[in-house]
């Protein structure tokens, strides 16, 4: 019951933001073009701003787990390389080719990673969970422009790649807010507070704007798309990590975190950046709410699993 209660406080309060942007449409509070202008204000404004201050924030004097890092770098990459290589061959449109791609790699780390791995696994699961999202947000954001980049329609050269992917305003959130925590750079007082309301009103606006714009009608064409996609993500992929996992020397927290990396539901911030992107906004926003939907029940049969087990 206590798992339940992990997975039901994580997610539910997404399902209630998702809700209140459906309720604005459905009210006609804000049409979708307003939706939509507010979408591209979060990518460019909130989302850079909430990196910054997760970085800011975030505490690693506990050390690092060089042989995690290392597994998780070369487990993301692994899975983003063979996914492009699957993808590319397939007969889907570009748009989205690079969301599909986004939604193999790309998991809810800031958001998940720590309450999940302070319930199952205490302190010790707490200070993994900082170092493994300080690793995951900045490589799922570089990696997701690139992919997104890839399947634009324009032809980009690497330096126009790489202009566009130092440029991205999440990339450089993550830099300025790497910089200061490198740096040990501290905010004057009255700007901490300011950071930090932007920073926590960020995710409901997100969820809003994809509750708004979110239309179940046409989940009927994508509904073979997000199933495929959704089982290897959230089912085959955490499995196979899992048990890679095991042929090396991990702590039980550290071996979660590496579970997590790939259970955890799609990034919300994938849907905001394929939207602003040039990717398919629609089928990204719709491979968010489902899997976080999809994640209730399955993080907590994960989790009693994997207790059972005595694996974590």
């Amino acid at each position: 019951m206590e798992n339940l209660m992990i997975a039901v406080n994580a997610v539910v309060p997404f399902v209630i933001y998702m809700g209140i942007g459906y309720l604005i449409r459905l009210l006609k509070a804000g049409d979708e073009a307003f939706l939509n202008r507010l979408n591209s204000m979060v990518f460019k404004i909130f989302f850079p701003i909430m990196l910054f201050y997760n970085f800011y924030t975030m505490d690693l004097s506990n050390g690092l787990s060089g042989g995690m890092v290392i597994f998780m770098i070369a487990a993301v990459l692994t899975v983003v390389g063979l996914a492009f290589l699957l993808v590319s061959r397939t007969r889907l449109e570009k748009p989205k080719k690079g969301v599909v791609i986004q939604a193999m790699f790309r998991g809810n780390m800031a958001l998940f990673a720590l309450p999940l791995a302070e319930s199952v696994c205490g302190e010790a699961g707490k200070a993994v969970a900082s170092l493994a999202v300080a690793v995951s947000v900045p490589l799922f954001n570089v990696l997701a422009v690139v992919v997104l980049e890839s399947f634009h329609g324009e032809r980009t050269g690497i330096p126009g790649l790489l202009k566009k992917v130092v440029t991205n305003p999440l990339i450089l959130g993550s830099i300025v807010g790497l910089i200061f925590l490198l740096l040990k750079i501290k905010l004057p007082s009255f700007m901490v507070k300011p950071v930090s309301a932007v920073s926590s009103a960020t995710t409901p606006l997100a969820l809003m704007t994809l509750g708004g714009t979110l239309h179940f009608s046409s989940v009927r064409k994508n509904v073979k798309l997000l199933s495929s996609t959704m089982g290897i993500r959230m089912i085959l992929l955490p499995v196979i990590m899992l048990l890679v996992s095991l042929l090396f020397v991990f702590t039980k927290a550290e071996r979660f975190e590496i579970f997590i990396l790939f259970a955890c539901p799609v990034a919300v911030s994938s849907y905001t950046m394929a939207a602003n992107m040039g990717g398919d906004g629609e089928l990204a926003g719709q491979y968010v709410a489902f899997s976080t939907v999809a994640c209730l029940p399955l993080i907590f049969i994960w989790i009693l699993v994997l207790k059972t087990l005595g694996i974590v």
